[in-house]
């Protein structure tokens, strides 16, 4: 694949921004290992390639499991996964797609799981994850390296 836009090249202040926002999605009380499951889940549902290669490395890193992140894309079905990630999941499923909305019980059992201020962290990792997703899948501004 060859890099359609270059964005480092053509919008480098926008993406410095980008970056500073990403730094300040990560700095906050969310556990590390949540914070990626939920970034390499929405990446697998935009397709994404290069931002999973990154995240599932990032996720191994901060101590997850393999065996949990090859269950991710089915995390509906299978065993491990706690209640407290499985509404983040689904909250970030929702909020990437958005087809209506987040739905009323996907948003009452993710405030049920998380404080206001951790859904308000979540909400941004997703929201970021979400951004850098849809500029590397369109522009193939970066390549899968690993």
């Amino acid at each position: 694949m060859t890099i359609r836009l270059s964005v480092a090249d053509l919008t480098p202040t926008t993406l410095e921004a980008m970056q500073g926002l990403s730094t300040a999605s990560k700095k906050n009380s969310l556990d590390p290992r949540l914070q990626e499951l939920v970034k390499v889940r929405a990446s697998q549902v935009n397709g994404c390639a290069y931002c999973v290669d990154l995240h599932t490395g990032e996720a191994r890193a901060a101590g997850e499991q393999q065996q949990r992140l090859d269950l991710l894309p089915v995390w509906r079905e299978a065993p491990g996964f706690s209640d407290r990630e499985r509404a983040a999941l689904a909250l970030a499923e929702a909020v990437t797609k958005l087809p209506d909305g987040v739905p009323e019980d996907v948003w009452t059992e993710a405030a049920e799981r998380f404080e206001e201020q951790e859904l308000t962290e979540l909400l941004w990792v997703i929201a970021t994850i979400n951004t850098w997703n849809r500029m590397v899948a369109t522009t193939r501004a970066w390549q899968v390296s690993r």
